[in-house]
Parts: C-alpha cells; sequence; structure tokens
C-alpha cells in the first residue's frame, strides 16, 4: 500500500502530534507493508526511517514565532507537490483537519476518489483572545464540517474529543476510538533508590514534592496559571521541560527551573523522578505527555476535559476543572492536598503504571491503524 501522510510539522518539533504520526508511520512501514511518503514542513529536520520518504514542504513559520499557534503556511509549490501525492497514493493520511496543506490534500484525494483517513487529535481550544476563540470556532463548523464528514474514516485519540464534533459532524462511518501508544522500553517505573538518585540529579531537596510540567511554554497549556501556581506553592519545586514564548524563566521564582531541548528517551529520568505531572491545559485530545508520565507510575493532575478523554483511567488519572474565577485557587489547594498527604502520590504509583501498561501499547495502536487503512482501501 502507498500512503500518503501529511503533518504540519516532523517530530523534531517536538509536538504531541508529529511525534505520534512518527511512531504510527515507524510500524505501518515496518510490520504492514506500507510505502509511506510524508509531507511536513521543512522547519525542522525530518526523520529518517525505513520505508518511510520524508518530503520537506518549503515553510513560512512566522505565525508560530509570533503568537505560539502551530500554523504553518507553505509554498505554492509545496501545496502542489503534497496534492500530486495525495493524487498519486492508494490512501491519504490526515492528521487533523484544519491546516491549509491538509485541506489542499484532502481536496486532491476525493477528487481523485482516493480513501481519505483523518485522525483528529484536539477540539476546541477555549483562547482568552475572543475573536481568535470566534476563528477557531467557525473553522472547526466549517471546514471540520467538510473534511471530517467526508472522510473515508476517522479516528480519534480521546473520548472528548470524538463528542465535541459529533455534536454537529455526520460522518460517514463510524469513527473509531485509538488510543495513542507508549514506548514502553523507554518510559517506565524504576525503583525506589533510582527514584532518589534521580531527584538528587536534579537538585531536588530532601522530601519536597517535585513537580512537572513537559510541553510548550503557551497559554492553552495553562502557563498562566502554572505561574501563579508556582509562586503560591514555594515549597514544592517545579520543572519545566518545553519552549514557548511564556517561559518561565521569566517569573524568576526560585522553585523554578526550565530544562530546555529534552525529547523523547530524555523526558524519561524527569517523570520517573517526579512526584505529580501537573497540567492544566485546555482543548488537548489526549496529550502523549501524559501517558508517557503514567507509564514511569508518575500521577498526572488535568484538566477535567483531559481527563474525560480517557474515562477508563478514572480510578488513576487525577482531574480538575479548569473554569471559573477560582482555577488557581483550586488547583492550589488539589495539589496541596495530594502532596500533603503521606504517602498518597507514591502509593498510587504502581497502580498508575499497571493501567498504562495494561492499555498503551504503539504495536496495538499502529496494528489498528494498519486494519482501518485495509478496509478504507478495499471500498
Amino acid at each position: 500500500m502507498r500512503l500518503a501522510l501529511v503533518t504540519h510539522y516532523y517530530p523534531a518539533h517536538r509536538g504531541g502530534i508529529e511525534i505520534v504520526a512518527a511512531e504510527i508511520a515507524k510500524r505501518l512501514a515496518a510490520s504492514h507493508g506500507v510505502d509511506i511518503s510524508w509531507h511536513a514542513s521543512d522547519c525542522d529536520v525530518p526523520p529518517h526511517i525505513p520505508g518511510v520518504t520524508c518530503v520537506p514542504a518549503r515553510t513560512c513559520n512566522a505565525i508560530e514565532r509570533r503568537t505560539g499557534i502551530p500554523y504553518p503556511l507553505w509554498s505554492p509549490g509545496a501545496l502542489r507537490r503534497v496534492g500530486k501525492a495525495a493524487r498519486a497514493a492508494d490512501a491519504l493520511h490526515l492528521h487533523d483537519c484544519l491546516y491549509l496543506p491538509n485541506l489542499v490534500a484532502y481536496a486532491a484525494a476525493r477528487l481523485a476518489r482516493r480513501p481519505v483517513l483523518v485522525t483528529q487529535h484536539v477540539g476546541m481550544v477555549p483562547y482568552r483572545n475572543p475573536a481568535l476563540r470566534a476563528l477557531l470556532f467557525a473553522a472547526y463548523r466549517v471546514l471540520a464540517r467538510v473534511v471530517l464528514g467526508g472522510a473515508t474514516r476517522v479516528v480519534f485519540v480521546s473520548d472528548s474529543v470524538h463528542r465535541y464534533f459529533e455534536t454537529f459532524v455526520t460522518f460517514k462511518s463510524p469513527p473509531a476510538l485509538v488510543p495513542n501508544g507508549v514506548e514502553r522500553a523507554v518510559f517506565h517505573p524504576v525503583n525506589d533508590h533510582r527514584r532518589q538518585a534521580l531527584r538528587a540529579e536534579l537538585g531536588v531537596r530532601g522530601e519536597a514534592p517535585l513537580l512537572l510540567f513537559v510541553g510548550r511554554f503557551v497559554e492553552k497549556k495553562g502557563l498562566p496559571e502554572l505561574h501563579q501556581l508556582a509562586a503560591r506553592l514555594p515549597d514544592a519545586q517545579w520543572l519545566f521541560a518545553g519552549w514557548g514564548a511564556l517561559d518561565p524563566e521569566r517569573w524568576a521564582l526560585p522553585n523554578v527551573r526550565v530544562l530546555r531541548g529534552r525529547t523523547g528517551a530524555q523526558l524519561a529520568p524527569l517523570y520517573q523522578a517526579a512526584d505529580l505531572l501537573v497540567l492544566p491545559s485546555s482543548g488537548e485530545g489526549f496529550p502523549l505527555v501524559v501517558q508517557e508520565a503514567m507509564a514511569c507510575g508518575t500521577p498526572a493532575l488535568v484538566a477535567s476535559e483531559t481527563a474525560a478523554g480517557c474515562p477508563d483511567a478514572a480510578d488513576v488519572l487525577l482531574g480538575e476543572d479548569i473554569g471559573g474565577p477560582d482555577v488557581v485557587l483550586r488547583w492550589e489547594r488539589r495539589i496541596r492536598q495530594l502532596t500533603g498527604a503521606a504517602g498518597a502520590l507514591l502509593d498510587l504509583r504502581p497502580a498508575v503504571a499497571a493501567y498504562a501498561a495494561a492499555n498503551w501499547s504503539w504495536e496495538r495502536c499502529a496494528s489498528r491503524y494498519a486494519e482501518i487503512l485495509r478496509r478504507c482501501t478495499a471500498r
């Protein structure tokens, strides 16, 4: 099978969507006989994956640099190439529905009567800027209705994102829910001796709670709220692993440390050492960093809407609402309860790790995609 794959970036950009795309593509090529041409922006170095031919697209990435919103603009030549690839392939796989290259590839594939598979990772993001919020709302109501409604098959990574879109999209066939996987050879629990050694390497003071954030330093990830939480919880040590315009170093807080340039396996020791992953983000599907942390046995405190994306994990995944004027007070109270109760987070670690091991596998994930693609091309 010849598959045209389109994402906005390559994995070196460090976003969850492109990392997920790489993991699936690697296994489709290696184990399921899929020949993949991968089109993504040229602002990052493409990966070297056997069976996957990367076709970098000439890109202007000014929107992300200026606003933190990842929306690359491809050159006319790059758009022509992705359209040609969509027409020539046996099937087209798009990750998310609003990016301009995805829209061009979708139109080309439909005109050529090629099957289209769309993986939709995220839903509505409640941006504080009302104009931006209105623009995204309108784009979903118009473009998502066309792309998701016209796709041969749609896959959601989160139950909550599925519920959002099903309120206004009429799907050609019932959508599939396929959880992302975790690389368990990398993200796994360690014994207490190793955890203490990792904490010492990170400079953790005694038994001080170690709170971790991993992701882009942008509004939708909850950086404004995290700024206030770090200031209101001075006895906790905070690690921020990521990048972006809302840089925590600018807060000048003595209990905040920023780690840059860590990806993949380099994040595992942070998860393993931390007491709690804190992610008050909005408009997420089910972030890969939550799965990676939990695979290491680290409990995660996330927005209730994020937790709703994986309802089966309710016993081991911690959720808290992110709406209302008292959101910071509620998150502060919840973190104090979790870190103040003797052994509460430590006792939860085995159940968290067991759930991740039982439910999240890249091999199972890729096998589901392979079966979905076979059914799409058999129609």
